[in-house]
């Protein structure tokens, strides 16, 4: 294995350029080293105006989402021996406005959020519990899975259907949506109904999939939405055909 790659990295200076630029940087290879790691080596020792996003390194934080080599990927766990010889592709998140060099704008996520009401919702005519909502393992089972989204904006970045109409809700905010519609201390199902059931929000979804084969915590947002197109579908039908007082 060679002892040098070349990471390929996009400039984007607001106050200077009108457009995105590439520029190439010479960093040691290093069998141990991850993306990241070559972006801070260029940082600390070649171009220390070279801005980007990270914060844990240990794939928890989600902020270190970039596209390496075409994909959408977290640079903190994403070996440079993988894309040997190089040269490699270091380039900001697709569908999403750049600020600088390889940081993004995810406001439109983070104005979407609320939304869907991701926390658990109770009746508020329910007195004050005197002892916690237990669960059964079957329970967390339910909705454990959706529950691990880091919010790394890896799906929004992959997903066809948001990068045509950034009006539909995406599907890292639907997946958080379905971990709370699965829980079985919510009772919120209803409330946000209206927002997923709406034309940007299941049914925008054209089932291609990809947000779930970037995403590096296996939540299967696809999976979430199929899943709840299904309960709407069911609800639709249950209104159409049963008495109120029978749904």
């Amino acid at each position: 294995m060679a002892d040098r790659i070349t990471l390929r990295v996009t400039r984007y200076r607001p106050e200077s350029d009108t457009e995105p630029t590439a520029q190439e940087y010479d960093i040691p290879l290093r069998k141990e080293w991850v993306v990241l790691d070559g972006l801070n080596h260029i940082k600390d020792h070649l171009d220390g105006t070279l801005s980007y996003r990270w914060s844990c390194r240990m794939g928890v934080c989600g902020s270190c989402g970039m596209i390496v080599n075409g994909e959408p990927k977290l640079t903190c766990a994403t070996f440079l021996k993988e894309y040997a010889p190089g040269p490699i592709r270091i380039e900001p998140l697709s569908n999403f406005p750049i600020v600088r060099d390889l940081v993004v704008d995810i406001g439109d996520f983070m104005r979407k959020l609320p939304r869907v009401k991701p926390w658990l919702i109770r009746s508020e005519q329910e007195r004050p519990a005197k002892e916690e909502h237990l669960q059964l393992p079957a329970e967390r089972e339910e909705y454990e899975q959706f529950s691990m989204c880091i919010n790394c904006m890896l799906c929004y970045s992959a997903c066809p259907v948001y990068a045509l109409d950034q009006d539909f809700l995406g599907p890292a905010a639907i997946a958080l949506a379905q971990r709370y519609n699965l829980d079985s201390r919510d009772q919120g199902s209803a409330e946000r109904m209206d927002v997923l059931s709406s034309a940007d929000g299941i049914w925008a979804c054209t089932f291609v999939g990809e947000c779930s084969a970037v995403c590096p915590k296996d939540v299967d947002p696809a999976g979430a939405i199929q899943r709840y197109k299904f309960t709407a579908a069911m609800d639709a039908l249950k209104t159409l055909l049963l008495p109120r007082g029978a749904r």
